[in-house]
């Protein structure tokens, strides 16, 4: 289900642009027509071979409590992060408010979905009702570029295996920079850092041009700052076919999600692929 398009959208080329420029949108509230460029002074990112799991989040992937999966419920992804948040006292894996998301930024970045280039994680649990969604994240995905913008929790660590995941096929596929855009202390604590955005676009420019620097196949390693996929194990929708890989030697999102299940299968673990991605952390935290 799609949010309202009571105003246009923003058209897919001048928001491609603007992530390609270090620029993004935002609005004041969840039914404000109109949009601000954001360009921030300070830049958060995440280093993908920096990422922090923790003792228990890795206890939390080995066991198989949720079910993973990408661009399976974009809309309703984007639906949790827009909705209002109670703020916690404790830094849970979630942010504060969510009303920046308007229905015309929803709007136009489930278009930019239908042509392949925003993307979601999704995490799942079973309830009294079946599979809930409880946890997930999108962003916009483009060479080795992976800027996200925004994530939700309903039960603890939920967010955080999304993001475990989202790291591991980023790495898996050949990716460079995963921009986080404002820091928290929910992502300083999970290894997030903080740059001018001047370095920023420098990074920036360095992902968008020539091929990934090692061979995804390597990622278990550390080697590999790649994404990669797999037809295996976790459910994935028929929306994995719209992403295309974006830049020499690089595999999309959902192509590197399903090289991650492919992995996880060839070990013997199509039934538990979070054993594999709490392997690979173990392996190069």
């Amino acid at each position: 289900m799609h949010a309202p398009r009571s105003t246009p959208i923003i058209e897919p080329e001048l928001l491609m642009l603007a992530y390609r420029s270090g620029i993004f949108p935002m609005s004041d509230s969840r039914d404000d027509p109109e949009i601000f460029w954001i360009e921030p002074r300070q830049r958060a990112i995440l280093p993908l071979e920096a990422l922090r799991v923790s003792h228990s989040l890795t206890r939390t992937l080995r066991r198989g409590r949720f079910t993973v999966t990408c661009n399976e419920a974009f809309s309703k992804v984007m639906d949790a992060c827009a909705a209002p948040r109670r703020i916690r006292p404790e830094d849970e894996d979630t942010e504060d408010g969510g009303s920046w998301i308007s229905e015309r930024i929803q709007a136009s970045y489930e278009n930019l979905h239908f042509l392949g280039h925003a993307h979601s994680i999704e995490v799942w649990q079973e309830g009294e009702h079946g599979r809930e969604l409880v946890g997930g994240l999108y962003g916009v995905g483009f060479d080795r570029v992976f800027c996200g913008e925004s994530m939700f929790s309903r039960v603890s660590d939920s967010s955080k295996v999304a993001l475990t995941w989202l790291v591991a096929a980023l790495r898996r596929g050949g990716a460079s920079l995963l921009d986080c855009q404002f820091m928290t202390a929910h992502l300083a604590s999970l290894g997030a850092v903080e740059m001018p955005q001047k370095q920023y676009l420098k990074l920036l420019q360095r992902a968008q041009i020539g091929p990934a620097s090692q061979a995804a196949d390597h990622w278990m390693t550390g080697a590999s700052t790649g994404s990669g996929s797999t037809g295996a194990g976790v459910v994935v929708g028929d929306a994995l076919a719209a992403g295309e890989g974006e830049g020499e030697g690089v595999l999309a999102l959902p192509e590197a999600f399903l090289a991650l299940l492919d992995d996880a299968a060839s070990c013997g673990l199509a039934s538990s692929p979070g054993k594999l991605i709490a392997q690979a952390f173990t392996q190069t935290s």
